[in-house]
C-alpha cells in the first residue's frame, strides 16, 4: 500500500508541477510541492498512528510519538498556505488529533481514529491539484 501511495505521490508531484502555467512562477510550483509532500508525512503518520492504537498495550508511547508527527507537520504546512480550503482540512485534522489525543489522556488504549484517517485523506486531497 505504502508504494501505491508513493506512485500516486509522485504523479501527483508531476501533475502539479506540469499543470501550474509558467506565468504563476516557481513559487507556486515550490508551494504545490510543499503540500504533497506534508501531506503525504501526515499519512505516514497516520499509519503510524494506526499501528500504534492496534498495539498501544506494547507501546502506549508510540501513540503519542505518532500524534506529535501529525501536529508537527500540520503546524509546518498551516504556516506554509493562505488556501481557505486546505486551511480548514488542516483544522479538522488538528481537530481529530486532538480527540485522540484526549481520548488516550483518559485511559483509552484504543481510540477511534476513523476521523484522524479522513481528515488526513481531505488534506491529501487539497492537496492534490
Amino acid at each position: 500500500m505504502r508504494s501505491s501511495r508513493r506512485r500516486a505521490l509522485a504523479l501527483a508531484v508531476a501533475t502539479a508541477a506540469l499543470a501550474v502555467p509558467a506565468a504563476v512562477g516557481c513559487g507556486a510550483v515550490s508551494k504545490a510541492l510543499d503540500c504533497v509532500q506534508t501531506a503525504d508525512a501526515i499519512a505516514s503518520s497516520v499509519d503510524d498512528l494506526g499501528r500504534a492504537v492496534s498495539n498501544a498495550a506494547d507501546d502506549p508511547a508510540r501513540a503519542d510519538r505518532a500524534l506529535n508527527d501529525i501536529d508537527s507537520n500540520l503546524s509546518s504546512l498551516k504556516k506554509k498556505t493562505d488556501d481557505t480550503d486546505l486551511s480548514k482540512a488542516v483544522d479538522n485534522l488538528n481537530k481529530a488529533v486532538g480527540n485522540v489525543r484526549s481520548a488516550i489522556k483518559n485511559g483509552d488504549n484504543t481510540p477511534d481514529i476513523s476521523p484522524v484517517k479522513d481528515a488526513a485523506k481531505e488534506v491529501g486531497k487539497v492537496c492534490t491539484p
